[in-house]
């Protein structure tokens, strides 16, 4: 099972340490190479071009893909599968006008020039919107091409805004919403090495802003305690061995939220907890 990975750029290191993180560490290194090795013996990391993955996955070159939502989009593949939202990388892509320009809505580009390195998308947002501008393809400095008379406006990705800001362009819409995915091909999709894949990378996002909670609470302050700790269902209550049930404790441990741990340490403990141990979790399956 291949999985393609992007070489380089703000998505490398990211999708790495996600799939580190997931058990799926590299053992022979990544640096320059094409092909990496992982653990697992059926599982080979292939790096390319995040624009290339989806076409790379689509033509067999590998089965499983990591890139963002607007790569995909953009090649539109019609035999892959979206499997994951891996929750990096998000950036949109907008259209926008110069600010001090006449164009304020999408139905003024009809007819008028709009530069983008996405035309795929483009073209499927103009379609929806009812709008026939002329696309002008470029690969970079997008955001120039109002200012040199090559377009009209532009559908470019932005993060911040910051950029669009200096160049003195204002957003008329948003265009896509991106953020990273894991998908597959759809022949392989339902594969059980897939599964698996997909499984350990959800149990790492399950477990991020997760901490585990363990106490000592007595039998009789059992329900007050439940009480006040948030989370996923309710605790797990277990005998503590060692006391052999004559101090009246039980042990409790629970999944709650990074945010709340504070408040409910404190509250836990004014109920009558103790031995309050918090632990960071490295996977959690739901």
């Amino acid at each position: 099972m291949r999985i393609a990975v992007p070489n380089k750029g703000r998505l490398h290191e990211p999708a790495l340490d996600l799939l580190e993180r997931a058990g799926l560490h590299v053992v022979d290194g990544a640096d320059r190479k094409l092909y990496a090795d992982t653990i697992d013996p059926d599982v080979t990391l292939l790096f390319a071009r995040a624009a290339d993955i989806p076409k790379y996955v689509s033509d067999g070159a590998a089965d499983v893909g990591i890139t963002g939502h607007d790569q995909i989009a953009e090649s539109d593949p019609d035999n892959v599968a979206e499997l994951l939202d891996l929750g990096f990388g998000q950036c949109r892509l907008v259209l926008a006008s110069p600010e001090d320009g006449d164009i304020e809505r999408v139905e003024q580009l009809d007819g008028k020039k709009v530069a983008t390195e996405f035309p795929t998308i483009a073209r499927n947002y103009f379609d929806e919107q009812g709008v026939e501008p002329h696309i002008v393809e470029v690969t970079g400095a997008t955001e120039l091409t109002p200012h040199v008379e090559m377009a009209d406006a532009i559908i470019d990705i932005t993060s911040t805004g910051t950029t669009l800001k200096v160049n003195r362009l204002g957003i008329i819409d948003e265009v896509l919403s991106s953020s990273v995915r894991l998908f597959a091909r759809e022949d392989v999709a339902d594969d059980d090495k897939v599964g698996q894949i997909e499984t350990a990378l959800e149990s790492v996002l399950s477990a991020d802003g997760k901490r585990y909670l363990m106490m000592n609470v007595p039998e009789d302050r059992l329900d007050a305690v439940r009480s006040v700790i948030p989370g996923m269902g309710g605790p797990t209550v277990m005998d503590i061995a060692s006391g052999n049930g004559k101090d009246g404790k039980v042990a409790v441990h629970a999944v709650v939220d990074e945010r709340d741990v504070f408040e409910t340490i404190n509250e836990v403990k004014s109920e009558g907890a103790s031995d309050i141990l918090v632990t960071e979790i490295e996977r959690l399956v739901e």
